[in-house]
C-alpha cells in the first residue's frame, strides 16, 4: 500500500502527516505504532487529515502508542502551515475532537494557533474524584530523595499536569512520568509538565506526553503551563515557554482565550 505522507515537526515535536481528503487511507492500531516506531518512519504523533463541511479541514490526532488525542497544538500549527501553502489563505480553521482551532500564519514558518479556553474543574479535567485542581498534593521525590507535594490539573483539549518545582533537571522525569500519567485519578491518563519559572516572562519545561513519552516539545504542555501558571500569579499574560529544542511563546488575551 502506497501513502502519501508529510514529516513535519513543531520545535522538534515531530509528526507524520497524512492527507486522507481523496484517497482514504484506514489504519489499524499496530499499523499506526509501527508508523510512529522509531524504528522505522518515527514520530510522536500520527496526524490524518480529513474533508470538513464547516472548516478548511478535520484532523485527527494518534499517539505513537495507537491511541487517540483530542489535540495537538504543534500538530494543528504544522498542518495549518500545510494547508496555507496549498490555498494561499493567511488563516486556517481546523476542526479537532476539542473543538475548532483557528491559525494565523505570521511568517514563514511561523504560525500562531488560538488553542482556546482552558478549563480546570475536576470532572473537566477528568479526574476520578472531586479534588481542589490547583493543586493535587501528589507525591514527587527527586533525584536528592526529597519529597515534593503538588500539581496543577488544567485541561486545554487533553488533561495535564503542571509541577512548578526549583529545577526540574532534579527530577528523573521518565520514572514519575509514566507513574503519573497512568495514576488511578486520571481515568483518560494525563500528561505531565515539570515547570521552573526563570521570571514572570520565562518558565523551563520538561514534558512527558500522555502515549508518546518524553518529548522534545509539547504545544497543548506549553499552553497549559502558561494557563497554570497564571493562576498561580506566576507570571504575565505572555510568557515564553523553553523546552530544549527551543520556545514556544504563549499569551492569554482578555477572554482568557490562549494563543501559541
Amino acid at each position: 500500500m502506497d501513502i502519501k505522507a508529510f514529516k513535519m515537526d513543531g520545535l522538534g515535536n515531530d509528526f507524520i502527516i497524512i492527507d486522507n481528503r481523496q484517497k482514504i487511507i484506514n489504519l489499524n492500531k499496530e499499523q499506526i505504532i509501527k508508523i510512529c516506531a522509531r524504528n522505522f518512519l518515527g514520530c510522536d504523533q500520527l496526524i490524518l487529515i480529513k474533508k470538513s463541511k464547516s472548516s478548511d479541514a478535520a484532523l485527527e490526532f494518534y499517539n505513537s502508542d495507537g491511541g487517540v488525542s483530542e489535540a495537538c497544538g504543534n500538530g494543528t500549527r504544522c498542518v495549518a502551515d500545510l494547508l496555507s501553502k496549498e490555498s494561499n489563505k493567511k488563516e486556517i480553521i481546523l476542526t479537532t475532537l476539542s473543538g475548532d482551532l483557528k491559525s494565523q500564519i505570521v511568517s514563514e514558518k511561523l504560525v500562531s494557533t488560538e488553542i482556546g479556553v482552558a478549563r480546570t474543574k475536576w470532572n473537566e479535567i477528568p479526574l476520578s474524584k472531586d479534588l481542589d485542581t490547583k493543586n493535587l498534593k501528589i507525591k514527587l521525590m527527586d533525584l536528592n530523595k526529597n519529597n515534593f507535594f503538588g500539581g496543577t490539573a488544567v485541561n486545554v483539549g487533553n488533561p495535564h499536569v503542571i509541577f512548578f518545582v526549583d529545577n526540574n533537571e532534579n527530577f528523573e522525569i521518565k520514572k514519575i512520568g509514566p507513574e503519573i500519567e497512568n495514576h488511578s485519578l486520571f481515568p483518560e491518563k494525563c500528561n505531565i509538565t515539570l515547570a521552573t519559572v526563570v521570571s514572570r516572562e520565562l518558565i523551563k519545561v520538561r514534558v512527558w506526553e500522555r502515549g508518546a513519552g518524553l518529548t522534545k516539545a509539547c504545544g497543548t504542555a506549553a499552553c497549559a503551563t502558561a494557563y497554570a501558571a497564571k493562576l498561580k500569579g506566576l507570571t504575565n499574560d505572555k510568557v515564553d515557554i523553553e523546552f530544549s529544542t527551543g520556545k514556544l511563546s504563549i499569551s492569554i488575551d482578555k477572554n482568557n482565550s490562549i494563543h501559541m
